[in-house]
């Protein structure tokens, strides 16, 4: 049953119960408050690179609400226009997958796309950004796609999987990170990123990628392989604000360079990347906002509060002793925030 939606509201605290879950990002809560205590002064403090001024709170264009995992809507306000929106990750089916629990998810786990449950959400999109091909972030793309008309950028891998789930191919568009695409009122930028690593081998979970056209149709967990991984950055012309979202607890620097994003969407995790989160925000020169990401136990309900798999307390530490003028802001289920 459905569940009527809880007000809008965004915390700077999680409320979460805190459990301790080992989980696809693989990471502790402890693992990032030691990376935290790696922080040098210089990342402390932001650059001299200008930001654009605003108003106040409220004042940046740009709305975001969590449909929990990696999952968000992005609204974009366009004077004398509609508001856009792009999605990032859509997955609201949740099935039951054991990931968050000390076994682990079964790789044999049947592959569940639960149409009623996303139609009841009735979201909209103009663009729909994959960022890799696990089944906690692709499967339900393809109905997403055929139901609102969007565009839909990943990888060839992601396209091809995708298509092996009937997504309509002539909305499909390979992106391979780099591309910077203007649209009315705002722009995405693709940036090549990494996946997480997690475990004492730093493996990348269901690795691999699905290029040369669709392989037969996906039907366990474990048929949806990475596939690469990318970040984007979605920027309102009227504001100048960006939002960068990153779909793994990895990233590459190289490909951030000069982005300074205002809000960046990171998970916690990252154990194996070394000096993760002070090195990903010095990269990003300090954004003013952190907002975390992919940090509930997603077996739970997506209309009940979301529950903390065990990460976001050595986030939120790792964050604040890294860039002490950043603002972390925890959205929960369903909710938003507009900066």
């Amino acid at each position: 049953m459905n569940r009527p939606l809880r007000p809008s509201r965004s915390s700077d605290s999680s409320g979460s119960p805190g459990l301790s879950r080992r989980g696809l990002l693989g990471a502790s809560a402890a693992g990032l408050t030691a990376v935290a205590a790696v922080t040098t002064a210089a990342a402390t403090t932001s650059s001299a690179r200008a930001r654009p001024t605003r108003s106040g709170p409220g004042k940046s264009g740009i709305r975001l609400r969590w449909l929990g995992n990696n999952g968000w809507e992005i609204r974009v306000a366009r004077p004398g226009a509609e508001p856009a929106t792009v999605l990032i990750d859509p997955w609201l089916t949740r099935f039951r997958t054991g990931t968050y629990t000390e076994k682990g998810a079964d790789p044999g786990t049947k592959l569940v796309v639960d149409k009623d449950a996303i139609d009841r959400h009735r979201l909209r999109a103009d663009q729909i950004l994959v960022t890799h091909g696990h089944y906690d972030h692709l499967p339900d793309v393809p109905h997403l796609a055929a139901t609102t008309g969007a565009t839909v950028f990943g990888t060839e891998s992601h396209a091809n999987l995708l298509l092996a789930l009937d997504a309509p191919g002539d909305q499909l568009s390979v992106v391979r990170g780099g591309e910077h695409l203007q649209f009315p009122g705002y722009s995405i930028r693709v940036l090549r990123s990494l996946h997480s690593m997690p475990g004492p081998r730093a493996r990348v979970p269901f690795p691999g990628t699905r290029p040369g056209g669709p392989p037969s149709r996906p039907q366990t967990i474990a048929d949806l392989v990475e596939g690469e991984t990318l970040a984007y950055a979605v920027t309102s012309d009227a504001t100048g604000f960006t939002v960068v979202n990153f779909g793994g607890s990895n990233f590459s620097a190289a490909d951030l360079a000069g982005l300074a994003p205002d809000l960046a969407m990171i998970q916690p995790g990252g154990s194996t990347v070394h000096d993760y989160v002070p090195r990903l925000l010095s990269c990003l020169d300090h954004p003013p906002y952190v907002v975390p990401t992919h940090w509930d136990d997603f077996d739970e309900p997506l209309d009940e509060p979301a529950v903390d798999w065990g990460g976001l307390t050595g986030l939120r530490e790792a964050v604040a002793a890294a860039s002490p003028r950043t603002r972390f802001v925890v959205v929960d289920h369903l909710e938003t925030f507009t900066p």
